[in-house]
């Protein structure tokens, strides 16, 4: 009877324990959807353009990123004189990089196709997460630079997962980290968020953000703009 006791208790706790994960994990995605506009205005989001410069290895290269919510993604490259662009879709994707040495359009690989999905939702992938059948674990606190952030991971429905970091006062993400396949191995790829501000019409974005290509400054973002479907098939 005791041992039955034991077992009983512990089992309550287990539950307790997963019953407030969830309730932390829903409390800040929430925060961060509040952040963000809200649900009713994210929910409107289906089309963004964006235009910025990317400075990598000292070398400033004009991008224009067109993004159709689950439908594509189209970068326009402009650099040391030349056009290139990359495309990605959720089942197909093509670089065209003159200034690497490309002379026509080169298919994307299935592990880059799948690693391009996650920017394809651009109202973002912790918005209706349970309903895209994502789900997310919280793992603590940490900190990014100075600020203190909530570690959220996600991991999405395609198996790809992403952790988040939240900045605790602002509830904007601060950081992203996923893994990807580069020259055949695998690694860590962190993301930094910074310059959050509205659009003229009121969505929010990070107007700076820092990859491994380097640092890119946003100029001019505009939200829900016509996009017509054959901008992301190789030309």
């Amino acid at each position: 009877m005791k041992q039955f006791k034991l077992g009983l208790l512990a089992l309550t706790i287990l539950v307790s324990v997963q019953t407030t994960q969830a309730q932390t994990v829903d409390e800040i995605v929430n925060k961060n959807i509040t952040a963000m506009g809200g649900k009713e205005k994210l929910a409107t989001l289906k089309t963004v353009r964006m235009e910025g410069l990317l400075n990598t290895q000292g070398t400033d290269v004009n991008l224009v990123i067109t993004r159709s919510t689950l439908v594509g993604q189209r970068i326009d490259i402009s650099a040391m004189g030349m056009d290139g662009y990359q495309i990605n879709t959720p089942t197909a994707g093509w670089n065209f990089m003159p200034f690497m040495g490309q002379t026509s359009p080169e298919v994307m690989k299935d592990d880059q196709i799948k690693a391009g999905i996650a920017v394809l939702d651009i109202q973002g992938n912790l918005f209706n997460y349970k309903d895209k059948g994502t789900t997310v674990e919280f793992l603590g606190m940490e900190k990014v630079d100075s600020a203190d952030c909530y570690k959220l991971k996600a991991t999405l429905k395609s198996g790809k997962v992403m952790t988040y970091f939240i900045d605790t006062k602002t509830n904007y993400v601060v950081k992203t980290v996923n893994t990807q396949n580069l020259n055949g191995k695998e690694s860590e790829v962190a993301s930094i968020f910074s310059n959050y501000k509205p659009t003229a019409d009121g969505y929010i974005f990070p107007w700076t953000n820092i990859a491994t290509e380097g640092q890119i400054d946003f100029s001019k973002i505009e939200a829900n703009v016509p996009v017509d479907a054959k901008i992301f098939t190789s030309n």
